[in-house]
């Protein structure tokens, strides 16, 4: 597996060898863990930002709040109700 080297600062090598030796996990993978749930996170927060501009958004908000209507009677049509 092709690598790189990265630079972290002095504190972060040593919490990173802590965690290391507390969870018996390799940096390599605490680092890929974390990285994964930052990516994660800001996907979250883009998402969060660009629903809020929707919903602040009256002509944009009755467009989608039409889309989800017209979803709802694709997705039940010809189904029978329980």
């Amino acid at each position: 597996m092709p690598g790189a080297t990265v630079r972290i600062s002095d504190k972060g090598r040593r919490v990173l060898r802590e965690l290391s030796a507390r969870t018996g996990r390799s940096m390599q993978a605490l680092l890929d863990e974390a990285i994964e749930q930052l990516r994660r996170r800001r996907f979250l927060e883009e998402a969060n930002r660009a629903f809020q501009a929707l919903r602040d958004s009256p002509r944009k908000w009755k467009q989608e709040e039409d889309e989800r209507a017209e979803w709802e009677e694709a997705v039940a049509d010809g189904l029978e109700e329980d």
